[in-house]
């Protein structure tokens, strides 16, 4: 994705500057109102810009980020004035990554920059959600406790990780173990123990022909496969590159029984917490809406909430257009409808959060017990087949030597 440098004034009428990667220069335009700030100047990076450095910077994990940002939030709520609290935290630096980060963002801060921009010039782990509630802790006068809120946001979104791939890790095991067994005994084992039955001309039936065949295949055009599988991922990468065929992926995603249901969920409540987040931060529901459109993970329901925000910008609830795109629970639109009208929606966004988020968790189980049955049957039927492919020949063998007694 393209990097744009750019130049602006924000709010109060300072001037700034920074790099935002975006797919075109509308959407980097679009990105820069949400954050507040008028963009006067933009031009794309090129090789060896300040963005081609910024990707060269090492970065932390997200559990090393949420520790960083909470240390920082003890330390303010301590008392201490945040530059002198960003030199605490580096004292304590676990690793000498987290040491570049913290160096980067104290030489910043003290030549006089906010934070949210050290933050945003360095890049990544520092994306626009994390960037945004910064900005609000320093717009807002409540540095710890946006803080402590995004130290919350970003450990609950690791723990969802977390689960998601603990599901599915022994299901992916069983499944590799399935085909490095079935790929051995195919290309191996099986031609050997046709040798016999070959020899003296006993008619192979279609299934024992098939993996013959494929072993065959396999043998003299091993090397092909590998490259066709190779090219093929990379290949793969570069058409799911396209916003298009993204489009199209995700979708089809949405629509698989149970793993749909699961992506819908996790987006869901990663969208009311981080929402809710962000509004109680302070931040104007238009800017968080754009914030937490990058957080989902999923182009089709990205493109729900740009349909929302911009019903949203003229005027709209926000209640009406959630539900017209029919992604969302009808829950989550009544949340959002009477916290609207109530005036407290930040407040519910965060008590329906919790809600969502067990919400994953009961899917997590129920896809992770659906799973091994489907697995089990996708093993059986392969092993029926292989079955087949040795059995019917060799009745066969007997059936003839039967017949010539």
């Amino acid at each position: 994705m393209p990097a744009f440098a750019y130049q602006g004034i924000d709010e109060q009428g300072r001037v700034v500057s920074g790099t935002i990667t975006a797919s075109s220069r509308n959407v980097a335009m679009e990105r820069i109102r949400s954050m507040g700030q008028q963009a006067t100047e933009i031009i794309e990076s090129k090789t060896g810009s300040a963005s081609s450095k910024a990707q060269n910077r090492p970065t932390i994990s997200a559990v090393e980020l949420a520790n960083l940002m909470r240390e920082l939030a003890t330390a303010v709520e301590a008392g201490l004035p945040l530059m002198q609290g960003l030199v605490i935290v580096r004292r304590q630096a676990a690793n000498p990554r987290q040491e570049t980060v913290l160096d980067f963002l104290i030489e910043r801060v003290e030549s006089g920059r906010p934070l949210h921009e050290a933050c945003r010039e360095y890049g990544p782990p520092f994306d626009d959600m994390v960037v945004g509630m910064i900005r609000a802790a320093d717009a807002s006068g409540k540095m710890h406790e946006v803080l402590h809120q995004l130290s919350d946001l970003l450990e609950r979104s690791v723990e969802v990780r977390r689960e998601l791939v603990g599901a599915t890790i022994y299901p992916m095991i069983v499944m590799v173990i399935m085909a490095i067994s079935v790929a051995i005994f195919v290309t191996i084992l099986l031609p050997k123990l046709m040798v016999p039955l070959q020899a003296q001309n006993v008619p192979l039936p279609w299934p024992t022909q098939v993996l013959l065949a494929i072993a065959d295949f396999f043998a003299a055009w091993w090397w092909l496969m590998i490259a066709a599988a190779i090219g093929g991922f990379f290949g793969w990468r570069a058409w799911t590159a396209v916003p298009k065929n993204r489009r199209i992926v995700d979708g089809l995603l949405l629509r698989v029984p149970l793993l749909g249901n699961l992506l819908r969920d996790i987006a869901v409540a990663r969208f009311t917490r981080t929402l809710g987040t962000l509004c109680s931060a302070g931040i104007p529901i238009l800017t968080a809406l754009g914030i937490v459109r990058d957080t989902l993970g999923n182009t089709v329901m990205m493109d729900a909430i740009d349909d929302v925000r911009e019903r949203v910008t003229t005027g709209g609830s926000l209640a009406t257009p959630l539900e017209r795109c029919g992604h969302f629970p009808p829950l989550l639109v009544q949340i959002v409808n009477i916290g609207e009208r109530s005036g407290r929606l930040e407040g519910m966004l965060l008590h329906a959060a919790s809600a969502f988020d067990r919400q994953v968790n009961n899917s997590l189980k129920i896809f992770t017990k659906a799973l091994p049955p489907v697995m089990l049957v996708i093993m059986a039927c392969v092993a029926a087949f292989v079955l087949s492919a040795i059995l019917l020949p060799m009745l066969e063998m007997q059936e003839a030597v039967a017949g010539g007694r």
